[in-house]
């Protein structure tokens, strides 16, 4: 790594800290996105941990992501934490044709099972589970699955509860 790397991760590292103080220290469970606790986050997933504001087709993502530095010093995403509100958010139907045009996915042709997360319906694929928690309001989680298993997305997904 050359100096002008060095310096730049550095930075980069001493900026997300200080972020991270900022904006509250996060619990070992994950701490609250828009309203939702995350109440677990498997030991593996990066310690790299940014909060981030988007909108895509009309609903609007609060989104937090672990991430890890690799070795050939990129980055990588272990786990995403989408918390999603938006009036076409209408049943677990509408969801689920959201997810698909926002992953490029044909509806019709992707393979999802069923997925129940407590009282909320939803679908799920490798690496990817979502629900419908009520009008306009979605929740997806995304774990790497080169580095995960399905068990672990179903523990992170189910420790995902609105807030108090």
């Amino acid at each position: 790594m050359r100096t002008g790397e060095r310096v730049l991760l550095v930075a980069l590292l001493v900026f997300s800290g200080a972020w991270s103080v900022m904006g509250g220290a996060l619990d070992p469970g994950g701490g609250n996105v828009d309203g939702f606790t995350v109440a677990y986050v498997p030991d593996e997933a990066g310690d790299l941990v940014s909060d981030y504001s988007t909108e895509w087709g009309g609903v609007r993502f609060e989104s937090r992501v672990w991430e890890h530095e690799t070795d050939e010093g990129g980055f990588r995403v272990d786990l995403k934490v989408n918390v999603l509100r938006g009036e076409r958010l209408t049943g677990v139907e509408a969801l689920r044709e959201f997810i698909a045009d926002y992953e490029e996915q044909d509806p019709g042709a992707w393979e999802l099972e069923r997925f129940q997360n407590g009282q909320w319906q939803g679908y799920r694929t490798e690496g990817l589970a979502f629900w419908f928690v009520g009008k306009g309001v979605g929740v997806s989680v995304r774990l790497d699955p080169r580095a995960f298993d399905d068990e672990q997305l179903t523990l992170t997904a189910r420790g995902i509860r609105p807030g108090d």
